[in-house]
């Protein structure tokens, strides 16, 4: 049975305080939460919206390295840039602060020191890899190696992002700093953790059988993981940047990043509710009262830790609410590449406000269009200048255009009295009487992009119902009968400015002042009555424009240059790997390769399958994760370089003798590594 709550506290994924907002967060988190809280208030619903910068953890502390200035500046200048984008673009945050707010200082070490008096920590001491040449511990993700898996040569120490295995640092081949280049040594190091192998009986239950409504991609991770069986995860962090760890023994340490950073959804709301005590009421309200309802926007990359390790959290602090669902997106790739905040190659927010002004709702139209809601997604400029001008110029902008225009010509800008109704106006009528109902449906199950599109629909039915009757033909022979045409068109055009409120907050308004309408409200939407007849109506003007092909062209231009930009600076920045001895590398055999056959390996996205002639009479079975690089078919009959004496491995299956030696490009792609000569398969390499 479902639950009806009195409240609703909407929360979206912090972002990150070292970079701008781009377009990949827009579609994963903002735009979609933007739309849910808008459609409540609309609605007449009791919510907040609460926003905020993560202005801890390693992202920060790194800018401000690379660019030599203090982490508080770097974190000063993206918080305001963020918010102002934020601002700019619509977002309608009830509030947006800061995890580097006094606040949020106390309100985190106080929940910390709550669960530490009562024991709900273990402590633990680990090895650790740690730079002697810094003097620093290093998160998963500063750390780089060989891949265990495909044996590519720059893993993270938490993904190899060519064969896409989870990894963890202790598995790379030869790990050092990603910054520096420097080899890394283990420490041991003293630290808290939660112990989520504790939680695994109730989260089970509360996720995977109350919780079946969640989308498939939240609730299938959530099951990978609980499948996989949980295990204690660190709270605090070897780090000089971030929240100190409020008990004694802990100098030097942090907070981690993930347990202070959601707690910042709560000190955001206390700061909310004590600068406005009046209209929001307490904050405990907001989070611990039963009859609220937490929902969480968040990209698919934060789903455990919004599903598993905050819920956890706030189980064990005893009195808060745990989420009701967790929307969470998958990613939006940008022209057929991965967007790349740290090669910056994106659609930054504010760029995109400053370059194309006034064009706010033309981005969130094509964001959610395209939303990623289950699966990734592509945004491209081309795609962009065919939806705002194919659609919002030529359907809804068109058909508002000419019910009002009409409206100005025939009666002076007044709503005419609707006459009888035909056969068709009924037709029509019966088409978006129950629009609304259709739209709660769609926004209440967070299906955005479904209930644009109906909105959208709305849009259509207009357009073809005035095109259908055209009343600039009818009104030599039939004035009357205009008249009710006009004035069903005007009701459409008023029930457009409702629907898409939620969507398009900016040409919304602006489509209300053409018509005149002071008052509205979601319950208004469905009627053929919103404007009375006599009622004056302001001259109008375009609702959208056309993207013309000068502004796309810039754009693209901006990102081929980009593309370039990087390849040029990974090819002069790639850092050398430690010094290795002569005699190490004797240990390797490269040989020479014939590929006699090459094909994808079934259920993987990455791995290709050689058959090659070594040489020895038999042929050897290597498996290579370039599939998103090559057709395979055009690896046959190549020379290649593999190396042979490398244990086999397992991997889809298949047992890999070797490794097929490839070179990065400047742009990132692998590229087979070939021999131009005909050398014969075995031939040795040195």
């Amino acid at each position: 049975m479902e639950k009806h709550f009195k409240r609703t506290t909407i929360t979206s994924a912090l972002p990150y305080a070292n970079g701008p907002v781009h377009i990949g967060h827009l579609a994963g988190v903002y735009v979609p939460a933007d739309i849910y809280a808008r459609y409540l208030r609309l609605k007449g619903r009791e919510c907040i919206f609460i926003g905020g910068s993560d202005e801890h953890g390693v992202p920060v502390t790194i800018r401000a390295r690379k660019e030599g200035i203090t982490v508080q500046e770097v974190v000063d200048r993206y918080h305001n840039l963020i918010k102002d984008s934020f601002e700019r673009f619509g977002i309608s945050f009830d509030v947006y602060s800061r995890t580097t707010s006094p606040t949020h200082h106390k309100l985190a070490s106080d929940f910390f020191r709550k669960l530490y008096d009562e024991g709900k920590f273990i402590e633990q001491v680990s090895e650790q890899f740690y730079d002697e040449q810094t003097g620093h511990f290093l998160t998963d993700r500063n750390i780089r190696g060989e891949c265990p898996r495909c044996h590519a040569p720059e893993a993270y120490g938490d993904q190899c992002e060519v064969c896409g295995a989870t990894l963890s640092p202790e598995e790379l081949i030869n790990p050092y700093n990603a910054e520096t280049g420097n080899p890394l040594v283990k420490k041991p190091t003293k630290h808290w953790y939660l112990p989520l192998d504790k939680d695994q009986q109730w989260l089970e239950k509360w996720i995977l059988e109350d919780h079946k409504e969640w989308r498939s991609n939240v609730y299938g991770q959530c099951k990978s993981w609980l499948d996989g069986g949980l295990h204690p995860r660190a709270v605090t962090r070897d780090l000089d940047w971030g929240i100190p760890v409020p008990i004694e023994g802990a100098e030097g340490k942090v907070l981690y990043v993930w347990f202070d950073a959601p707690i910042g959804y709560i000190s955001n709301t206390k700061e909310l509710c004590d600068a406005n005590p009046e209209k929001f009421g307490p904050w405990e309200k907001w989070w611990k009262d039963p009859e609220t309802r937490l929902v969480h926007f968040i990209g698919k990359d934060n789903i455990v830790f919004h599903c598993i390790v905050f819920p956890a959290m706030l189980k064990a602090h005893g009195d808060y609410i745990l989420p009701d669902n967790v929307p969470s997106n998958e990613f939006l790739n940008l022209e057929g590449n991965k967007i790349s905040t740290s090669k910056n190659y994106a659609v930054w927010l504010n760029e995109y406000l400053d370059e194309l002004p006034g064009r706010q709702d033309e981005l969130r139209y094509v964001l959610t269009a395209n939303a990623p809601e289950t699966k990734d997604n592509d945004f491209t400029w081309d795609d962009f200048q065919a939806r705002c001008n194919n659609e919002l110029v030529a359907v809804y902008g068109n058909f508002v255009n000419r019910a009002l225009q009409l409206t100005q010509k025939y009666y002076e800008g007044q709503v005419p009295a609707c006459g009888e109704l035909n056969a068709y106006d009924k037709e029509t009528l019966a088409e978006f009487c129950d629009v609304k109902a259709r739209l709660e449906q769609l926004l209440e199950g967070f299906k955005f992009r479904e209930a644009q599109k109906e909105a959208m629909n709305l849009a259509r039915i207009g357009n073809k119902y005035i095109a259908d009757c055209e009343p600039w033909k009818v009104v030599k022979t039939d004035p009357e009968r205009v008249k009710t045409i006009i004035y069903l068109s005007l009701q459409i055009t008023a029930n457009l400015a409702i629907a898409f409120e939620p969507f398009l907050p900016f040409s919304s308004k602006r489509l209300r002042e053409m018509i005149a309408l002071d008052t509205f409200s979601w319950e208004d939407l469905g009627r053929t009555d919103i404007l009375p007849a006599g009622k004056q109506l302001p001259k109008p003007e375009l609702l959208f424009t056309k993207i013309e092909d000068d502004v796309v062209a810039a754009q693209k231009k901006k990102l081929e240059d980009t593309l370039k930009a990087n390849a040029e600076a990974a090819y002069k920045a790639a850092p050398v790997k430690p010094t290795v001895s002569f005699e190490d590398f004797e240990k390797l055999d490269i040989r020479v390769g014939l590929v006699k056959s090459c094909e994808k390996v079934k259920k993987s996205k990455k791995l290709l399958k050689f058959i090659l002639d070594d040489g020895s009479g038999k042929d050897r079975t290597i498996l290579s994760g370039i599939a998103q690089w090559y057709e395979p078919e055009r690896l046959v009959g190549k020379r290649v370089l593999f190396i042979a004496n490398f244990a086999p491995r397992q991997m889809m299956g298949e047992e890999s003798q070797g490794m097929i030696l490839s070179a990065v490009n400047f742009n990132g792609d692998l590229s087979v590594t070939t021999t131009i000569d005909d050398v014969r398969g075995g031939s040795q390499v040195g």
